[in-house]
């Protein structure tokens, strides 16, 4: 049975459709400059870090704040910026409003929903410099940089909002604090998001469909992850833990490709064995014995709704048996143009798993692998 190749090729096409910036439907959308690139640049997850920083390093002038972000770099290895500045009766608490605004902002440009909260976090860029901010060495602030830009260097601000440009490839010898998003949360919500616009069009149902009980002896057929390990989560060192999620994709029981998702918060170092045994595919969810999973990594800048958007765009024109399917509907094509955002890293990619896949599976990319097994669920 072939018919899971071409779904595992639309899903990397719809990726890449996504990061493209280019629209789905209708003619190519023209790159912004002057001031709407300027204003398209402060609305993206990167520019609000990067607003946010200076803001922050500025604050820093205040020795009494300035304490009370140390200690908190130093007792955690990330923190909360709007409960550490909501907690501070100093300078911090000047930044609250702003680190409000700017959390909603973020959750915006991700294509979040108004539940994320706050996701903006500050730790240091590495746990080696620990020693030196605890010898009162000043520190300096940046956004955590882009690693998909070609950049070897990032900009970081001191208290009088000066700029420096630090090397990307190594890890400073000053001190430096890193505005970054809480990726775990963003994930998890980002995931949500693309659940419920999949699962709207029909593309990732909550529940097998229609006929497709179960009865309470039979239970339900899986495939587990026993183990798995990546070569290179895509990460570099000032960006700390990766968020990897994979997106399954096959034909549902009603003859239409679909999506699901799976959150993978524990998978989150290079050249590290890990032993979840976590389902990752749920067969009553599928028509054939075969689906596709493509591993990704939360990039920062990674758009959820967009990303569903170029999913749904692209599964609806894949047929099964010769019937077509119509594209997306203008609502889910109603993405503002002004989303500009960096891509959500490809980590690897399986073809065709089987129900009855079973020991250690090579990635496509060569870049990770993973042993899987059958795992029958019974029913209460």
């Amino acid at each position: 049975m072939s018919t899971s190749t071409p779904l595992r090729t639309a899903l990397i096409g719809a990726v890449l459709a996504a990061t493209a910036l280019v629209p789905l439907q209708g003619t190519a959308l023209a790159a912004p400059s002057g001031k709407d690139a300027a204003a398209t640049a402060a609305s993206s997850v990167s520019g609000i870090e990067d607003a946010t920083a200076l803001a922050l390093a500025r604050s820093l002038a205040d020795p009494d704040w300035s304490r009370e972000v140390r200690r908190a770099a130093l007792a955690a290895d990330s923190v909360g910026l709007g409960a550490l500045a909501d907690a501070t009766a100093s300078a911090g608490r000047k930044l609250a409003a702003r680190i409000t605004a700017a959390d909603r902002g973020v959750a915006t440009a991700k294509g979040l929903g108004s539940g994320a909260g706050s996701l903006l976090r500050l730790g240091l860029a590495d746990a080696s410099m620990k020693g030196r901010l605890a010898s009162g060495a000043a520190p300096l602030v940046a956004a955590a940089p882009s690693d998909d830009d070609g950049a070897r260097t990032f900009t970081a601000y001191d208290s009088r909002g000066a700029a420096h440009e630090l090397p990307l490839d190594s890890a400073p010898d000053r001190p430096v604090y890193l505005i970054d998003i809480d990726g775990a949360k963003a994930v998890a919500e980002g995931l949500k998001v693309i659940d419920k616009t999949l699962e709207s069009k029909g593309l990732g149902l909550s529940a097998p469909s229609a006929g497709t009980s179960l009865s309470a002896a039979s239970g339900i057929d899986t495939t587990r992850i026993d183990s798995v390990r990546l070569g290179d989560v895509k990460e570099p060192f000032f960006k700390g833990d990766a968020e990897i999620f994979t997106l399954v994709t096959g034909f549902g029981k009603d003859g239409k490709p679909r999506v699901d998702t799976v959150e993978m918060p524990y998978l989150n170092k290079e050249d590290t064995t890990y032993y979840p045994g976590q389902v990752l595919v749920n067969w009553s969810n599928y028509k054939y014995d075969m689906a596709d999973a493509v591993m990704m990594e939360d990039d920062g800048d990674t758009n959820y709704q967009a990303l569903a958007k170029a999913i749904a765009a692209v599964l609806l024109t894949v047929t099964d048996q010769g019937a077509y399917i119509p594209l997306v509907d203008a609502l889910l094509d109603a993405i503002p143009t002004s989303w500009w955002t960096d891509d959500p890293d490809y980590v690897e990619s399986w073809y065709t798993l089987a129900k009855n896949s079973s020991g250690q599976r090579n990635g496509a990319a060569g870049n990770g692998w993973m042993t899987v097994s059958p795992y029958h669920v019974p029913e209460l």
